[in-house]
């Protein structure tokens, strides 16, 4: 299961995607376990978190990238910097 990151994808992409469309959650700077029972798709406006799958290598995850979690992946989250992100579970 691996994490997967276009960073910095087209505004064709994103209106390809309806990403404008979609919900947005923040987040303050915090560490906490997750778990993703249904794939999801996000964009991020701003912040900075890395994420470490329980199998797999850690990523970084910043502004400007769009980014897919597989589901059943469990992993843990580190916001070093407050995160804002449209996000879509498919």
């Amino acid at each position: 299961m691996n994490i997967e990151i276009i960073s910095q994808p087209s505004e064709q992409q994103l209106a390809e995607l309806g990403v404008l469309d979609w919900p947005i959650w923040e987040k303050e700077a915090s560490s906490f376990p997750w778990t993703y029972d249904m794939k999801e798709v996000c964009y991020i406006l701003q912040g900075l978190v890395t994420v470490t799958p329980e199998q797999g290598d850690a990523v970084t995850i910043k502004a400007g990238d769009l980014v897919t979690f597989p589901r059943g992946m469990v992993c843990h989250w580190d916001i070093a910097e407050d995160i804002r992100k449209h996000y879509q579970f498919m």
